[in-house]
């Protein structure tokens, strides 16, 4: 069978097991493991309550090297003081002890209720059991996914193989989220792998300007998380990119991971039916592109019309209205798909409405809104609201 999961790339093993954090003795720890040091960078949270393993996460790959990488889900280890920050570093050296690797190469992470303890007992014997498992297969890779989840009702993942020359190399990725997605990092948890030869300093440009425009354009909620982080590990085992031409093709090849991990998270969205893509065309700046499409991505009225199948202009209008961006509203054209529905200041005229029903009905639904005040554009995913959501939310704490 072949191996699309994030240990696909030359050099990477990964394991899981069930420690008994969450309920019902799913997989709720993993360990995502490099055959040596990598090339590593990441980007975390900017939420001011940011969890333990984020705190010691960017101390750790600040050095740019990294073997390793620790989960739990069902525990956040968030808003839990200097216990916490003690946990999330006995997690690493639990790691780096198996492996034999330094505990600063180790990055951890914990999702899941926020405000609680970690049951650490029941984490280090499930980091020694996931330890005991880890292999280069896909089955590995596919347990190491399934153990990040929260309220996902499915893994994510995502693979692309490119050549350079006579070169084969290749980009893998997995990710959780499904609530509390919103700007300055989704409520995330994505890990990627390669074997490209990368320096550090190469590698965090290159994520964080690929994740600013992927993970920091989805938005199902719009409540920045505490726990969100994006890391990157290169083994450099099938061989270095020695180019300017190189790299940007690598650059291009890892953007597209993110795309469809990102877009994965927004289909998974808590009570998602749809998927919106709101397109933002000839803006004044990008800023104000960004902040058009995100204002309208983020109205819970559009969100929950597009839940009800309802193409309703007005609030889209609405949303774009209640913004400081620049343009004159008399040069503002709304699409839905390709059909012009607001143009001019006006309803445009002869608006089929059964043909705008059947638009709002699909899986993907996509806006295009043309403010004719330059040349900027952007794009936000995001999902419309359903009850199911509320029902989520209320629930989750038990």
């Amino acid at each position: 069978m072949k191996n699309d999961t994030i240990t696909a790339p030359m050099g990477f093993s990964a394991g899981a097991a069930a420690a008994g954090i969450k309920v019902a003795k799913k997989l709720d720890v993993g360990v995502l493991v490099a055959e040596n040091v990598c090339s590593a960078a990441a980007v975390f949270t900017r939420n001011r309550f940011c969890g333990a393993p984020v705190i010691v996460g960017r101390e750790h790959v600040r050095s740019g090297k990294l073997q390793a990488i620790v989960v739990n889900s069902g525990c956040s280890n968030v808003a839990t003081g200097n216990r916490g920050i003690d946990d999330a570093r006995t997690m690493c050296r639990r790691v780096a002890e198996r492996i034999g690797a330094k505990e600063t190469d180790v990055l951890p992470a914990s999702t899941g209720v926020i405000g609680r303890f970690l049951p650490m007992d029941k984490v280090l014997k499930g980091i020694d059991e996931a330890i005991a498992r880890l292999s280069p297969s896909a089955k590995a890779g596919r347990d190491f996914a399934t153990a990040i989840l929260t309220t996902d009702t499915r893994m994510k993942q995502a693979c692309e193989r490119f050549r350079i020359g006579k070169t084969r190399y290749t980009v893998a990725g997995c990710c959780k989220g499904s609530g509390m997605i919103a700007p300055n990092m989704a409520t995330m948890l994505a890990y990627l792998t390669t074997d490209v030869g990368i320096s550090a300093a190469q590698l965090r440009p290159l994520l964080g300007v690929t994740a600013e425009h992927t993970f920091n354009r989805i938005s199902v909620d719009e409540c920045p998380s505490t726990s969100d982080t994006v890391a990157v590990m290169a083994s450099g085992l099938a061989g270095k990119l020695e180019t300017t031409s190189a790299i940007k093709t690598f650059a291009e090849v890892l953007r597209c991971v993110c795309e469809d991990l990102s877009y994965q998270i927004i289909a998974d969205g808590e009570g998602a039916t749809k998927v919106l893509e709101v397109k933002v065309q000839r803006a004044k700046t990008p800023a104000d592109a960004h902040a058009a499409a995100r204002a309208i991505a983020a109205s819970p009225l559009v969100k929950t019309a597009v839940h009800g199948g309802d193409p309703n202009w007005g609030r889209i209008v609405q949303a774009l209205g209640a913004t400081d961006v620049a343009y004159k509203p008399e040069k503002v054209t709304v699409k839905l798909d390709r059909t012009v529905i607001f143009t001019k200041g006006a309803p445009a005229p002869r608006l089929d409405e059964r043909k705008l029903a059947a638009i709002m009905k699909r899986k993907h639904v996509p806006i295009t809104i043309d403010l004719g005040a330059g040349r900027a554009s952007d794009r936000v995913l995001t999902c419309d609201l359903s009850r199911e959501y509320i029902t989520i939310n209320a629930d989750y704490h038990t």
